[in-house]
């Protein structure tokens, strides 16, 4: 087995020769978000991934292994839900809305400017559908928002390291929405009434 233990992100620096070159390995949400898992590689390599505790791998990192081979990272397409907002019954701000509520549960989402995606849940589908929002299944790769779950903020520099260089200690003040968290429980009553049509997709 492979020992792998060090992670560049999208692969900086490296030269697009050495990637193209490299080996690849599908991997699938659920796996990413661990530090310590197993794989296998397009060559057929088993690898034996020990990062740095709280490290969430995305699609289009490069794993450095022991042997100084690189592997580079794609998101396995997996089952999600995708929400979309009605242009006949609803509008853009739609989308918005469904990402609060679905931020005050906690759900890993994976946000777009069309669109929405989270892991399979009937239960979430069906709020959503209340509101009168698209909600259909798919396979396809899933990069959630990085948030609280995502220990140390690693996964928050993948994409935003080059523009926060002002300092984070400022960050609280849009503290992901948690101060509000105590409103999500009971929420339901709000949806549903005055919703009586059908209105299915």
């Amino acid at each position: 087995m492979l020992t792998i233990d060090k992670l560049i992100p999208q692969g900086r620096g490296l030269a697009k020769v050495l990637l193209n070159r490299a080996a690849s390995v599908e991997l699938d949400w659920d796996t990413r978000q661990k530090s310590r898992f197993e794989a296998t590689d397009s060559t057929g390599r088993r690898l034996g991934v020990f990062l740095a505790r709280g490290t969430v791998v995305r699609g289009g990192d490069v794993l450095v292994a022991e042997d100084g081979s690189f592997v580079r990272v794609q998101a396995a397409p997996q089952a999600v839900m995708v929400v979309r907002h009605c242009s006949e019954h609803g509008s853009p701000h739609d989308l918005l809305r469904a990402a609060y509520h679905l931020g005050n549960r906690h759900v890993q989402l994976e946000v777009r400017p069309d669109h929405l995606k989270f892991e399979p849940d009937p239960v979430l589908a069906d709020m959503l559908r209340r509101q009168h929002l698209i909600v259909s299944e798919a396979q396809e790769a899933f990069e959630p928002e990085a948030g609280a779950y995502a220990a140390g903020g690693h996964a928050h520099d993948h994409a935003h390291d080059h523009d926060h260089g002002h300092g984070h200690e400022g960050h609280d003040h849009h503290d992901h929405g948690h101060h509000e968290h105590r409103h999500d429980h009971g929420h339901g009553h709000d949806h549903g009434h005055g919703h009586g049509h059908d209105h299915k997709h």
